[in-house]
């Protein structure tokens, strides 16, 4: 056996992949050394330090007064949007919808995230819409077929 193979094939590990396949370092959901001090400092202390900011909340201070409505009342991501968009019943209807979000975007009633959002939806509804025809086309040719035999 030559130099280079052997050397190519130490312990049975091709040459260039010296680690094994995944990820041999720290398991699945373990928690960092610090994330896991922080809450042996804290256990327990919840309570109070909860009253604590609410009292400061109320006192006026306002980044305790931010921190406590964002937990009663957190940011939404979403919002529900309101706009005229037409019926979609065939893929024929398909351009007035997509001309409706479009105009909703001009207008400033919807943002281009927004719409794009709605533009998903439209698009799941409009496969369905095509496969539902699709599926009529399929039956009507099957029945054709089952009179002519």
């Amino acid at each position: 056996m030559s130099r280079k193979s052997a050397e190519g094939t130490q312990a049975g590990k091709p040459r260039g992949r010296p680690f094994t396949a995944g990820n041999p370092g720290r398991p699945r959901g373990s928690r960092n050394k610090t994330s896991l001090a922080v809450a042996a400092l804290l256990d327990g202390e919840a309570e109070a330090l909860t009253r604590k900011a609410v009292e400061l909340a109320i006192g006026g201070d306002t980044v305790a007064l931010r921190l406590c409505l964002e937990r009663i009342c957190p940011p939404r991501k979403d919002r529900p949007v309101h706009f005229s968009m037409p019926a979609i019943k065939t893929q024929a209807d398909l351009p007035k919808a997509t001309h409706a979000l479009l105009q909703a975007v001009a207008a400033g009633d919807l943002t281009p995230s927004e719409a794009s959002d709605i533009g998903r939806a439209v698009d799941a509804h409009v496969r369905a819409v095509e496969l539902t025809e699709v599926a009529e086309r399929l039956a009507r040719l099957e029945e054709m077929q089952a009179r002519q035999a």
